[in-house]
């Protein structure tokens, strides 16, 4: 029998997460653009030896759903907090306003991790931005914001991850079903860094 386990996304609206999680739970990347009101996955998947039927939450960021999306945190075991690399509003919107929400929500203890999303269209960004020092300044923002919060951090492209479970994108699958799996467990996570650097993202 399989351990059933929830995770929920959050973040600001357009930052990639129903993306992410359809790449994740179904192998398929949206090709269009159409805000999420609330949609669940089902991923299967194996953690520690572990047979574990994983509940993906995809909520809504944007303003207009801030009285139902608290509706979705209930029984959470892990919560990622996403955020657009293109977009720098998306990341302080992690600290002013995510951080907070979840951590009323669901409390101290509940295991976080941040996920940059959209790294393909970073680049376009940079080319239209600040350049290579605007670039180093967001990666420290970034890394002080992961030390600061305790949630390691990650970075994802989702529309080159045509994989389908059990198989999942490298993030995932090394960093939120570790997180997963130390609730499942319920042990100490105590080896886990306070940031996981990917790279200079």
């Amino acid at each position: 029998m399989a351990f059933r386990r929830k995770l929920v996304i959050v973040g600001d609206g357009a930052s990639g997460k129903t993306s992410l999680l359809s790449v994740f739970a179904v192998g398929d990347f949206p090709t269009t653009y159409l805000p999420t009101v609330f949609e669940t996955y089902v991923a299967d998947v194996r953690l520690d030896g572990k047979a574990v039927q994983l509940a993906l939450w995809d909520t809504a960021g944007q303003e207009d759903y801030e009285r139902l999306r608290p509706l979705s945190y209930s029984k959470s075991h892990v919560i990622l907090i996403a955020f657009a690399l293109d977009t720098p509003d998306s990341l302080e919107n992690v600290s002013v306003k995510w951080i907070e929400e979840v951590r009323e929500l669901c409390g101290p203890n509940i295991p976080v991790l941040l996920v940059g999303c959209k790294r393909d269209l970073r680049d376009e960004a940079m080319r239209d931005g600040a350049g290579e020092r605007g670039r180093d300044k967001r990666w420290h923002s970034r890394s002080a914001l992961a030390l600061t919060t305790n949630a390691p951090l990650s970075s994802t492209k989702a529309s080159t991850r045509h994989l389908k479970p059990p198989r999942a994108p490298p993030c995932l699958s090394a960093q939120i079903l570790h997180r997963v799996a130390g609730a499942i467990t319920e042990e100490a996570e105590a080896g886990w860094e306070t940031m996981m650097d990917m790279g200079r993202i």
